[in-house]
């Protein structure tokens, strides 16, 4: 239990400063670049009124690109290497057994016999 305990608060003491880090890269890199394209150098007062509401979506659009990157950032950096790694080792796991022919219970390799049904069994070299 501690060891999940441990590994948890490590995960989230690394979360939180990747976020942070993620925020500094979009304010400083990513909205920078959009800016150019749209000619605005800060997002955040972009606004617009409508009956005498004041509206301040600038700042919105700045979290939205944030939210999209740390999406694509947790999806690219954590999310496929895992489905990688996990589809790795499934494959080696599955090539340690084989199934028996008779009852069909999970059989080491090299096994000559079931230890289930005993039945014999032709040895994979």
């Amino acid at each position: 239990m501690q060891g999940s305990l441990i590994t948890l608060a490590v995960a989230f003491i690394m979360g939180a400063v990747f976020a942070a880090l993620l925020k500094a890269f979009i304010a400083d890199l990513i909205t920078p670049i959009i800016a150019l394209i749209f000619g605005k150098p800060n997002f955040e007062t972009l606004s617009f009124s409508i009956n005498s509401s004041h509206f301040l979506y600038g700042d919105f659009l700045n979290n939205v690109f944030t939210f999209v990157v740390t999406g694509l950032a947790v999806f690219l950096f954590v999310v496929k290497p895992y489905e990688s790694f996990s589809a790795r080792r499934t494959v080696e796991e599955e090539a340690s057994t084989k199934e028996c022919p008779e009852c069909l219970s999970e059989v080491p390799i090299k096994a000559r016999r079931c230890p289930a049904c005993t039945s014999q069994l032709t040895v994979v070299n």
